[in-house]
Order: C-alpha cells, then sequence, then structure tokens
C-alpha cells in the first residue's frame, strides 16, 4: 500500500498554552467557582478571559499627580 492516505503524518508540536500552579485568595476562588456555575464555562476559560481583559485595559499609575502638589 503506497497510498499517501494511509500515511500516519507527524507535524511539529506548536504550543497554544501552558499549564501553570497559582495561588489564589479563598474568595476569589469562590467568585470563580460561582460564575462558572451560573455561565456554564470552565474555570479556566473564565480566567483566560479576565486576564486578558486586565492586560487590554491595564493602566499604570506612576504617583506623579501633579494635581496634588
Amino acid at each position: 500500500m503506497n497510498n499517501k492516505s494511509n500515511k500516519f503524518v507527524i507535524t511539529p508540536k506548536t504550543e497554544r498554552s501552558i499549564t501553570m500552579t497559582i495561588r489564589l485568595e479563598t474568595e476569589l476562588n469562590n467568585r470563580i467557582e460561582e460564575i462558572a456555575r451560573k455561565s456554564g464555562r470552565s474555570r479556566n476559560e473564565l480566567i483566560n478571559k479576565a486576564l486578558k481583559f486586565a492586560f487590554d485595559n491595564v493602566e499604570f499609575d506612576t504617583g506623579d499627580d501633579v494635581s496634588s502638589k
């Protein structure tokens, strides 16, 4: 059988995600669990969405407020 459709083709692996261990405050975990239950989404999906939102909307406060001088 020299038919190409019978080949087991292995392509280079591309990483789309990583596994990470983090510590959460108990209250934050409880809120994630509650939202996961209500929304039908996984904790992982919610955490990824929350982090993306935070990073897309981050603002840095340098403490150099001119009006307070």
